[in-house]
C-alpha cells in the first residue's frame, strides 16, 4: 500500500524516483545521505533497514519522533549497492516524502486516494469505531533476529528493539497510529481491491486512478542480489519483489511481496489479476508463508487451465 501510494504520486509527477530524498526532506540529507534517492526507498536499498536507537515500543507510535532518527542516522551500507528489508522503517520514509510533498499524514493521503475511491475496506491509522470488527493476532512461536553475527545488518534490523511484539497489534496505541510498513488494517478482499488498480494498469472497479506507463514502472529493476537481511536472493522493482524464475506466476511482470506472519499479494500486470492472503495465525517467516503462496500457485494453476 506504502509503495503503490509513491507510485501513484510519481505518476501525478508530483514524486521523482531519481531525485533525492532530501529534495523532498532536507534534514534527511544528514550524515551521508545527501545522495540517497528515493529509489533506494523504494528498492529498501537505503542502507536505513533498522533504527540505531528505539527506546521502547512506544517510538514506533510517534511519527515525528521516528522521522527524525532516520534522518540523523548513517546508513547501514553504501546506498543503492544492495538491498536490506527496511522491515519497519520503509513505511516512514517513503511516508515522511508523501506528507512533504501533499501536506497530509500518510494514512490520511491513503484514505483519500486510494481507500476511498476504489471503495476498500483498508486503513492505515484505524478509528476507534473500527476496533470491535479487528481479528486479534496470534504470535508465532519464534520471532526474527536475524541470528549470526550480532554486528550484522540483518542482526540490527530484528533487534535493538526494532521487532515490535505481534501483542501490541492489540492496543489501541497501534492501531491508531500510523506505520504504514506493519500496522495496515484489512482483509484479503480489500487488499486486492486496493492492488487490482495496479494489476489493471492504473483502472479499477469504474475508476481511473494511474495511466498505464505509471503502473508498469513498478517492474523496473533496482538491485537484484541477496538481500542483506533476508540472506536470499531478491530482485526489487519500484516497491515490490519481482517475479524470479516464474516462483510467483506464469508471467514476467508479475510483481509481490509478503509479511511477517504469512500474509502475500501477488499481482500479476500481464494477466490483470491479483490474489492475497491474509491471516490472523501467525506464521515465524517474514516475507509470507507456504499457506499463501500454496493458494497463490492453485489459483494461477486453474486460471492457466
Amino acid at each position: 500500500m506504502t509503495a503503490l501510494s509513491a507510485l501513484l504520486l510519481a505518476d501525478r509527477g508530483e514524486l521523482g524516483f531519481d531525485q533525492k530524498v532530501a529534495h523532498y526532506w532536507p534534514e534527511f540529507g544528514a550524515n551521508g545521505k545527501g545522495g540517497v534517492k528515493v529509489s533506494h526507498l523504494m528498492a529498501h536499498s537505503a542502507g536505513l533497514s533498522g533504527l540505531a536507537q528505539v527506546d521502547g515500543p512506544e517510538d514506533f507510535y510517534d511519527w515525528d519522533l521516528i522521522c527524525s532518527r532516520l534522518a540523523a542516522q548513517e546508513p547501514w551500507w553504501d546506498p543503492g549497492s544492495a538491498s536490506g528489508y527496511h522491515a519497519i522503517t520503509q513505511g516512514y520514509l517513503i511516508g515522511e516524502d508523501v506528507r512533504r510533498i501533499t501536506g497530509r499524514s500518510f494514512g490520511n493521503f491513503f484514505r483519500e486516494e486510494l481507500a476511498e475511491p476504489l471503495d476498500a475496506d483498508f486503513h492505515i491509522g484505524i478509528d476507534p469505531t473500527h476496533f470491535e470488527r479487528i481479528g486479534e493476532l496470534i504470535p508465532p512461536g519464534e520471532v526474527p533476529d536475524g541470528g549470526g553475527d550480532a554486528g550484522s545488518v540483518a542482526a540490527r534490523t530484528f533487534g535493538g528493539g526494532n521487532m515490535i511484539d505481534a501483542l501490541a497489534s492489540r492496543t489501541a496505541a497501534w492501531r491508531e497510529a500510523e506505520i504504514p510498513a506493519a500496522n495496515g488494517h484489512g482483509n484479503a478482499r480489500s487488499v486486492t481491491r486496493v492492488q487490482t488498480l495496479l494489476a489493471n494498469h492504473g483502472t479499477a472497479f469504474g475508476k481511473s486512478l494511474m495511466s498505464s506507463e505509471g503502473c508498469m514502472r513498478v517492474m523496473e529493476e533496482q538491485v537484484n542480489g541477496t538481500d542483506l537481511v533476508l540472506g536470499v536472493p531478491m530482485r526489487f522493482g519500484l516497491g515490490y519483489g519481482l517475479n524470479a524464475s516464474g516462483a510467483m506466476g506464469p508471467h514476467p511482470n508479475t510483481c509481490f511481496w509478503g509479511g511477517w506472519g504469512g500474509s502475500s499479494i501477488v499481482v500479476d500486470l500481464d494477466g490483470r489479476v491479483c490474489f492475497s492472503y491474509v491471516m490472523n495465525k501467525m506464521d515465524s517467516g517474514v516475507l509470507g508463508d507456504p499457506r499463501g503462496f500454496g493458494l497463490s500457485k492453485a489459483v494461477f494453476e486453474s486460471l492457466a487451465d
